[in-house]
């Protein structure tokens, strides 16, 4: 009878440490969704040389993220989102397949439950994306060109993402956000 006890007992704590994961906050968004919804007067190209010898960054333009509760009609404070970073990835629209290192910073704010925040001009790539390849190839001290495709621009298409945390502790983040960059010499 003790080793029926003790079977069932071991088996009982099996269960319950497969049937737990500790991940569920990552995934159920705290009962919130976000959402770049406003999506306007971003850049659609630059000159390496200009950024580098000039402002030394490209900005966006305005972005709004909205904070859509899952069930309207059950929300709370403990739902606003207190905005903690973003992202932003680049993969190649051309031939080549070097791409710019992800520009990742911190931004400030609050999406309330239902509500929005705004953000205009936020840096979208720095000198760190422009001074490595294969951005920095176009520079003119550089050769003026891509040396993996021999062209005198690059074409980068871009996702922003947002990443932020439910007053009550929920990580959640946008789905990205796609533009599009033509880089110059």
């Amino acid at each position: 009878m003790t080793r029926v006890l003790k079977l069932t007992s071991t088996l009982c704590l099996l269960l319950a440490f497969t049937a737990c994961d500790a991940r569920t906050d990552k995934t159920d968004g705290g009962g919130v969704i976000l959402s770049i919804t406003e999506f306007d007067n971003f850049p659609i190209g630059f000159s390496a040389n200009g950024i580098a010898n000039g402002p030394g960054s490209v900005s966006s333009g305005d972005l709004t993220i909205t904070n859509i509760p899952k069930n309207p009609a059950n929300t709370s404070q403990l739902m606003d989102v207190e905005m903690q970073s973003y992202e932003v990835r680049c993969t190649r629209g051309d031939t080549g397949t070097r791409v710019p290192p992800p520009y990742v910073r911190g931004v400030f704010g609050v999406a309330p439950v239902g509500g929005t925040v705004d953000y205009t001009g936020l840096p979208l790539m720095d000198l760190e994306q422009i001074t490595n390849r294969p951005i920095a190839d176009l520079l003119f001290e550089n050769g003026g060109h891509d040396t993996e495709t021999g062209e005198t621009r690059i074409l980068l298409n871009c996702a922003i993402r947002f990443f932020g945390r439910t007053i009550s502790g929920d990580e959640v983040e946008t789905a990205p956000g796609n533009f599009a960059l033509t880089v110059t010499q």
